[in-house]
């Protein structure tokens, strides 16, 4: 039996974060495993143990409601760290423009915690940081096994991307490494996954490098769908015609207002600020296309002299309660530093808390007193005003 065998078997698995990524891993695995959970947060915690989902997703609300799953919850560190074989990590890194770089404080603390409390358990690192962080880590901490493995998991269907991977990548020590992957491995639903195992420093520059290239690809149909406005040209038939290359695909070819959500905003800035001395060219081009997009919605919007501009919902697209680093905050600014007045719809939302617009809870009061309606991805909600719509979404999907 390996070193990893024998972490893996001493005991339970701990996740560490309940918002997207560490929900579905949680999910994933204590369906043939003892998961303990940790957050901060007592009402996820709660929501956890009573058997509902802090997160939209579907998949993970059908599987809280199973009472097989080998799940519990906890806000107390000693309960989920000791006796764990393997401490997994799904806490926030905030990207700090300051500094170019992600707040990693909250990954630093586990581990930490973890030397003290646990120090013979291993840590797989699921939280995006900067190229080298691991390995850094690693070296404050000689004794402790640390892993990195990247996410790559769509807001809404987190645990749909769990049981059927793309890939599965994993690096750091190899025999802990080897037994956490064949665990992802074994708990998919696909008989077929592809796995890398890497050093941990390639494996973090996987994850950034594959957020900004989707990052680009949003930014090139964007910039398509901006030519084709400005010259009143039939932007599906282009967006098509190009797609149909099956070098390129017809997928993720939507035009939006710019790629926004958790991930892509301040990975393609992370991965800039990682370039420092290395030449390069496009990858500062994606991260500006994403404002010059933003600049350019709002200008058209602007354009109709409009005397309330409404916004139609905060999420980047369906199936999502993440307003984090959404397009439409950039657009929301813009317009209101043209001097206009900006309502929000946003069932989600309670119609006092302060979000730097009027919230209107009723919807048609929201339509009747909005002169455009600004909305990312349109719904059949608005088909009543479908004249006062303003939105590029060619294909009605995300």
């Amino acid at each position: 039996m390996t070193s990893g065998q024998a972490a893996y078997e001493s005991g339970h698995i701990a996740v560490v974060g309940l918002g997207y990524v560490g929900m579905a891993m949680a999910g994933l695995l204590a369906r043939t495993n003892d998961v303990v959970a940790l957050d901060v947060d007592p009402h996820r915690v709660n929501q956890v143990n009573q058997g509902r989902s802090p997160i939209i997703d579907p998949d993970v609300s059908a599987l809280l409601a199973n009472k097989g799953l080998r799940l519990t919850a906890t806000t107390n560190p000693e309960d989920a760290y000791r006796g764990a074989g393997f401490i997994i990590v799904a806490t926030p890194t905030d990207y700090e423009p300051e500094n170019n770089t992600f707040d990693t404080s909250s990954v630093e603390q586990v581990v930490d915690e973890v030397a003290r409390i646990s120090p013979e358990s291993a840590i797989v690192v699921k939280s995006t940081v900067p190229v080298g962080f691991t390995h850094e880590l690693q070296r404050r901490y000689p004794n402790t096994p640390l892993l990195f493995s990247p996410e790559f998991l769509r807001e809404g269907t987190a645990l749909h991307d769990n049981l059927h991977p793309s890939r599965v990548i994993v690096s750091g020590p190899l025999p802990y490494a080897e037994t956490f992957a064949q665990l992802l491995v074994d708990n998919a639903a696909d008989p077929n996954v592809d796995v890398l195992m890497t050093d941990t420093t390639e494996a973090e520059a996987i994850k950034l490098f594959a957020n900004t290239y989707l990052a680009m690809r949003v930014a090139f149909f964007n910039e398509l769908d901006s030519f084709a406005v400005m010259r009143g040209l039939n932007a599906p038939d282009i967006v098509l015609g190009v797609s149909l290359d099956p070098r390129i695909g017809d997928f993720y070819n939507n035009p939006s207002f710019g790629y926004g959500g958790y991930c892509l905003p301040k990975d393609t800035k992370q991965l800039l600020a990682n370039y420092d001395d290395v030449p390069q060219n496009l990858i500062r081009a994606v991260v500006e296309a994403n404002t010059t997009r933003k600049d350019f919605i709002a200008s058209k919007v602007l354009g109709t002299n409009p005397k309330v501009v409404g916004v139609f919902k905060l999420a980047m697209k369906a199936g999502s309660d993440n307003f984090r680093s959404s397009a439409i905050h950039g657009i929301i600014t813009r317009i209101q530093q043209a001097g206009v007045t900006v309502i929000v719809y946003e069932p989600m939302l309670e119609e006092n808390q302060d979000i730097g617009a009027e919230i209107v809870g009723d919807l048609d009061d929201f339509k009747n007193r909005s002169s455009i309606i600004l909305t990312n991805r349109y719904s059949e909600e608005l088909a009543d005003v479908r004249e006062k719509v303003f939105t590029r979404d060619i294909f009605g999907r995300d």
